[in-house]
């Protein structure tokens, strides 16, 4: 069964074919640095770690591109020209690109601790003005932007003139008609520079107080937030490639905004496959700071939040989030998320005894049950290739967790299955518990082990600051002894291993 993928530009699941045969091309917006990641930031990385996983286990080449906005990202829904990190960095007292790297730090923290794999580029839009000016300039030279006070604006109602011919209207992928827009459109800030309340910003000119800016041809000012997302997929992607992912929040008008300037630079649409995570609600409702329940993941971990009736594990937030199709709303609540526990627990348990299960017997003595063990197994790949179905693949797992205790406790005969049943269901779990689920248990203790092994990597740098090597090589050897093995980067820093 190929792989197939619910394309959210198409409204239907198609079979996936990537523009290059062995090669996939894959976009995903990143997050906006600006603050601590919080647990809507969760959802779309974990659910795209397990695209990228499961592509290259299909046997792709990946190039996986996911930007970080440190440009200030600005929007044009009642926050126009608003400079979040500019802002926050007044607050912190903190040099915004300073800002930029404590927040950046924390985000790969998470990420890390959440199971999720580093993507192949990580490009910013800081690093990108250059190229969001070459297109910006494109796009003026083509009549669908104008220039207004120092400020670009793309021309969307002269873009919907003449892409609607050709099957490409603005609002295709989010289903919104322009009519419509302009009557529900609010007043924002500067709309009388603007031609039409649709339009959006290319390049804003930069108010004195503005602290992040650039020159450009238009005067100093900062990128719009759409441009950064198409010059940055171009550069990395080329002019069309394979998956955008994001989540559902950002089709309108994130994606729409890219779908409509990528194509007039680049005079084909962007995007074969377009992939949208949904949303996730806490308590049952949407998260926000109305509600005051935004709940940050070092709270989620540290369970230092007045929602939160406990601390949950990294590993904990990830198997909770597979339990549910990515499509799917997902709400999180200490129920649930005491259940996922449980359930991590008890699944983890049942694969590490699996693991010391043994078999000579070729021939099953219950057929039955061996059928079924085998047919569970041949599931997971359907089910993963039914658009990435992780929620049945885990019940497809629980379903074999009996088995396993079964011939644990010997309630069921060892050679029960046949030998052969037993060594795939032992390579198939594996694959799919460690390398495409990406799940893992941390032994009681975990985090303080962790945090004693930092304390002396740390003194063992001092000493070799000091010159100190028999301290130093001390350290060395004797965590060595202990099976954890250290390895020192050229970067500088210290990784480890625990055998």
């Amino acid at each position: 069964m190929p792989l197939k993928v619910y394309n959210s530009l198409t409204r239907k699941k198609e079979e996936f074919t990537s523009i290059t045969p062995g090669h996939v091309g894959m976009y995903v917006c990143g997050p906006t640095v600006s603050g601590e990641s919080h647990l809507g930031h969760a959802r779309p990385y974990v659910t795209f770690d397990i695209l990228y996983r499961y592509l290259q286990h299909l046997g792709y080449k990946v190039r996986y591109v996911r930007n970080i906005t440190d440009a200030g990202h600005f929007e044009e829904e009642g926050r126009e020209a608003e400079d979040k990190i500019s802002k926050k960095a007044v607050v912190e007292k903190l040099e915004p690109m300073e800002l930029v790297q404590k927040y950046t730090n924390l985000y790969h923290w998470a990420m890390h601790k959440l199971g999720n794999l580093d993507p192949s580029i990580e490009p910013t839009a800081t690093g990108h003005i250059v190229e969001q000016i070459v297109m910006i300039e494109k796009i003026i030279a083509d009549g669908y932007a104008y220039v207004a006070n120092g400020s670009v604006y793309f021309d969307v109602e002269k873009y919907n003139k003449f892409f609607s011919a050709k099957g490409l209207p603005y609002g295709m992928l989010s289903g919104r008609n322009l009519e419509e827009m302009l009557e529900t459109t609010r007043e924002l800030e500067n709309q009388d520079e603007k031609r039409n309340k649709a339009d959006f910003a290319l390049w804003k000119n930069a108010p004195p107080e503005h602290i992040m800016r650039w020159q450009s041809p238009w005067g100093e000012g900062f990128p719009g937030w759409h441009i950064e997302c198409s010059a940055m997929a171009t550069k990395y992607l080329g002019e069309q490639f394979d998956i955008h992912g994001g989540g559902m929040d950002l089709q309108f008008p994130h994606h729409e905004c890219e779908i409509a300037q990528s194509t007039v630079c680049n005079h084909v649409t962007p995007v074969r496959y377009w992939m949208h995570n949904n949303m996730i609600t806490i308590n049952g409702r949407k998260m926000g700071k109305s509600y005051n329940n935004v709940i940050k993941l070092t709270e989620l971990f540290s369970g230092e939040h007045p929602l939160l009736a406990q601390p949950f594990h990294p590993m904990t937030i990830r198997f909770f989030i597979l339990q549910t199709h990515y499509r799917s709303t997902l709400d999180f609540g200490n129920e649930a998320l005491q259940g996922s526990e449980k359930g991590l627990k008890r699944l983890w348990e049942a694969y590490e005894q699996l693991g010391k299960l043994s078999s000579s017997n070729e021939v099953a003595a219950d057929k039955e049950l061996d059928e079924k063990v085998l047919k569970l197994l041949n599931e997971f790949d359907e089910f993963m290739n039914d658009d990435l179905n992780t929620a049945k693949v885990l019940a497809n797992m629980f379903e074999l967790v009996p088995v396993v205790n079964g011939i644990k406790d010997k309630h069921i005969a060892a050679d029960a299955i046949s030998s052969s049943t037993l060594k795939q269901l032992q390579q198939k779990m594996k694959l799919y518990v460690e390398d495409i689920f990406s799940l893992k248990m941390e032994k009681a203790g975990g985090d303080k082990l962790e945090g004693i092994i930092q304390l002396l990597i740390n003194i063992r740098k001092e000493a070799r600051t000091k010159k100190d090597f028999a301290t130093s090589d001390k350290i060395r050897n004797e965590l060595a002894a202990l099976g954890v093995q250290l390895k020192d980067e050229k970067d500088g820093n210290i990784s480890y291993t625990i055998d």
